[in-house]
């Protein structure tokens, strides 16, 4: 098949989504023709990147600034529409898709995320959403949990707002791609009538590997884009009702916060003992190397989270909340421990960072379950028995 991949920011194997979609292209280059449109920010430089290698062409437009983001939150409301969907659907990419889909003929445009799926097709191309969340759920999630009246009224409103569209998004698909089996169960609970399939996140576990470097005695370390709310919550909220008590019980305990443009509440954080924010780094496993113990104390998501993944393929130690680790096939004591309240997250930590051979072993167990159900490899594989089912179901009912 001949395959139009839509994406909100350039593929690259450095973050998140954009680690899922540079995988996933390259899943499906390996037995179909697969070209990119992916919007850019102004700030954004497009780096080097083996895409060139198996993607076929390749079109970036860049989305207006964000400099205004208020302004056009506000536009929307008034509007009575999304402003995730509209901030989205830019007519230069319009213009772009079409020019593209003029020149050659595609059998499908695969878009990463319901949130830039608004745009018209021709017909006979058809129409495959990947949702690496549930966006709606993740802003309901935002609202009950935020304790600013300001941005827990608006993530209220625009979760409402939002809901009604993104289904309707899924709705019009002809194939929807979820991160978990949740996810996928509560689409089809809103849309029984939908083809949704399961294409789980991965890791690549020959890059993320147990290394040889000395692990350093009670480091703990975070690793997640610190322009993602989600991820700045969850470190802070980790800062003020767990880092206490961890550093009251183990002086010598130090943290690592690894990510992108860490805003200011984050990079102040380095005034506490004990804490280092190293922002963008080229490269995270140095830094999961040397740790004792990984923690992913999310109170808000949706899909499922890469940084356990990446931890479970270099054998780390995990803590999670339940959020956290949402979505994965994960055994609570065997592949990682789960807490969800201050109290009990900062004792799993302590008890870990103290007990080498309990480190060890769910370490092993990490690593072991990747290697079984999360490398890039099985996912991909995923990805296209999904495609060549649908593709088959669609030429039986013809």
């Amino acid at each position: 098949m001949k395959l139009l991949v839509l994406t909100p920011s350039f593929p690259t194997p450095t973050w998140g989504a954009g680690t899922r979609n540079y995988y996933l292209l390259k899943a499906l280059a390996t037995h179909h023709t697969v070209s990119l449109l992916c919007l850019v920010d102004e700030k954004e430089r497009r780096e080097e990147s083996s895409l060139e290698s198996f993607v076929h062409t390749i079109r970036c437009v860049v989305r207006p600034s964000s400099s205004e983001k208020r302004i056009r939150q506000l536009v929307h409301m008034l509007q009575r529409k999304s402003y995730w969907i509209g901030v989205n659907t830019l007519a230069e990419v319009q213009a772009t898709l079409d020019a593209l889909l003029a020149a050659e003929q595609y059998d499908a445009v695969l878009f990463e995320s319901a949130l830039i799926s608004a745009y018209r097709l021709p017909a006979g191309v058809k129409r495959i959403i990947d949702e690496h969340n549930i966006e709606y759920e993740l802003l309901w999630r935002t609202f009950r949990h935020e304790a600013s009246v300001w941005r827990k009224w608006y993530n209220w409103w625009e979760s409402g707002t939002l809901k009604p569209a993104e289904i309707q998004l899924c709705k019009r698909a002809d194939l929807v791609l979820t991160t978990s089996e949740q996810n996928c169960q509560s689409l089809k609970r809103l849309l029984p009538a939908a083809n949704v399939e399961v294409v789980p996140n991965g890791v690549d576990i020959d890059v993320f590997q147990a290394g040889s470097t000395e692990q350093v005695p009670f480091q703990i370390v975070f690793t997640g884009a610190l322009n993602y709310y989600p991820n700045v919550d969850a470190v802070m909220f980790f800062a003020r009702h767990c880092w206490p008590l961890i550093r009251a019980e183990v002086p010598a305990a130090s943290w690592l916060i690894v990510g992108r443009e860490p805003p200011p509440e984050v990079r102040k954080l380095t005034d506490l003992p004990g804490i280092t924010v190293t922002g963008s780094v080229p490269d995270v496993r140095p830094y999961l190397s040397t740790a004792s113990v990984a923690i992913a104390p999310l109170q808000i998501g949706s899909g499922t989270r890469l940084k356990i993944l990446e931890a479970f393929a270099m054998k780390k130690a995990v803590v999670s909340t339940s959020i956290g680790c949402e979505g994965l096939t994960v055994t609570a004591g065997k592949h990682l421990l789960i807490a969800d309240h201050p109290g009990e997250f900062a004792r799993a930590v302590i008890d870990l960072v103290r007990d080498s051979e309990m480190r060890a072993a769910l370490g092993n167990a990490g690593r072991a379950l990747v290697e079984k159900e999360y490398s890039w490899e099985a996912c991909g594989a995923r990805l296209l028995r999904a495609l060549e089912t649908y593709m088959q179901e669609k030429e039986h009912v013809c």
